[in-house]
């Protein structure tokens, strides 16, 4: 099998890309922390530089890679497979060198309807294991199948033993179907995580923060904000969370504590059904459209948003315009698997 040779002219990093593996799964393979987020090349969280040589991208045009940035050098390393050695430029993420990535079972403990589409599970891991991993991290579950599905860890890490995940329930999902109807108490999973690098950076304590998720979007933002009140960590905070009605914002009676609770944090609402806005004193439109409404300069803040795709577009561009810093925003692009019908997609963005 042939091997390739990459290097990160940005740390030095030297590793060796297997032929047919892209040059994301090489790196942590390797333990070479790139940024990742969706894996599957629609959120653009690994795009990086190619200094010298080529790559390939043998399924499809990467969707989060235009031709112009092609043409400037720019590469999708989630995606991309090199044809020779290689030289990058990419950032790698520090806080998450030293966190092994791992495959293990987990026990079922507890179903409970959070809202009419949004399950809550909590899964259990063997006593003898524990799973390491930063507030924001997602998992994957492992299918029989051979397919995988990507859910976000709700529950900080102080909670290693006990993970809480929060599923939303999609018209012609098979597998969320499953979890509603079929899952059950003392049935065992297979999982792989930690996985993400959608986590908070502590390199500029001094920046306050705005938190937002749409729906279950809401599920990292809880692990974060938790994680930092174990911490005791008073970084000004401010929670926006949006949804379509009042009932899809199934925590909102906790965010809405940690809010009354502690001085430092802010909670706001955003929601897209014009009578429930009114009656619960939401702010009626889309959830960037509400931090915007009450920060019309972002340039200060560290901004962490998790959501779907077309959210995270919408509110990248739009935060830009008003002053944020490219390297100071951080998501988690929230994807549907590919067994989900085209239609279901394009309504749910």
């Amino acid at each position: 099998m042939k091997q390739y040779q990459v290097k990160n002219i940005n740390s030095g990093a030297i590793f060796t890309v297997n032929e047919g593996e892209s040059v994301l799964n090489a790196a942590l393979r390797q333990g070479v922390m790139l940024p990742y987020s969706c894996k599957n090349g629609t959120c653009g969280s690994c795009k990086g530089h190619l200094e010298s040589g080529e790559v390939h991208y043998p399924f499809h045009p990467p969707l989060a890679l235009s031709r112009e940035e092609i043409g400037e050098g720019q590469a999708l390393f989630c995606q991309a497979e090199p044809i020779g050695d290689l030289v990058i430029r990419a950032r790698e993420i520090e806080a998450v060198r030293d966190i092994h990535i791992r495959k293990m079972p987990a026990r079922v403990t507890k179903k409970t309807l959070l809202a009419p589409d949004v399950m809550c599970i909590k899964i259990k891991l063997p006593n003898a294991q524990r799973l390491q991993f930063l507030a924001g991290q997602y998992l994957e579950i492992l299918l029989p199948d051979g397919k995988r599905r990507a859910f976000s860890i709700a529950s900080p890490p102080q909670s290693e033993d006990e993970i809480e995940l929060h599923i939303r329930h999609v018209d012609g999902g098979g597998f969320t179907g499953w979890v509603f109807d079929e899952l059950k108490e003392r049935d065992i999973l297979r999982l792989e995580a930690p996985l993400g690098t959608f986590f908070v950076r502590n390199d500029r304590l001094d920046r306050p923060m705005i938190l937002m998720g749409g729906g279950t979007g809401f599920a990292p933002l809880k692990s974060m904000l938790e994680d930092l009140l174990a911490q005791n960590d008073k970084r000004p905070l401010h929670l926006f969370w949006g949804a379509n009605s009042l009932a899809d914002l199934y925590m909102h009676e906790q965010a809405k504590e940690w809010a009354e609770q502690h001085e430092h944090i802010q909670y706001s609402t955003a929601l897209i059904e014009t009578a429930d806005a009114e009656a619960s004193g939401s702010f009626n439109g889309f959830v960037h459209q509400a931090v915007l409404q009450q920060y019309e300069d972002v340039s200060g803040f560290d901004i962490y948003m998790s959501g779907p795709p077309a959210m995270i577009d919408a509110s990248r561009s739009a935060f830009l315009e008003n002053g944020a810093e490219k390297r100071r925003i951080f998501f988690d692009s929230f994807e549907f698997g590919l067994d989900v019908p085209i239609r279901v997609l394009a309504k749910s963005h």
